[in-house]
């Protein structure tokens, strides 16, 4: 099995299409934004959320 067929079954498994997925990295990007100061670094704090962001827009464009 390809590395993008077992990612696609595992995201089948836990959350039924790439699509609820991206909703739920949707979430996680939007509950960064009520992070208490001093809690990371502003830097570390936008490449996750770059990170995310990249993640979800390609599983959209992807499927």
């Amino acid at each position: 099995m390809e590395k993008g067929e077992v990612l696609l079954q595992w995201i089948e498994d836990w959350y039924g299409s790439p699509e609820e997925l991206a909703k739920v990295l949707d979430l996680a990007v939007e509950m960064l934004f009520y992070l208490e100061e001093d809690t990371f670094d502003r830097k570390e704090v936008q490449q996750v959320v770059a990170a995310l962001r990249g993640i979800v827009v390609g599983l959209r464009n992807s499927y």
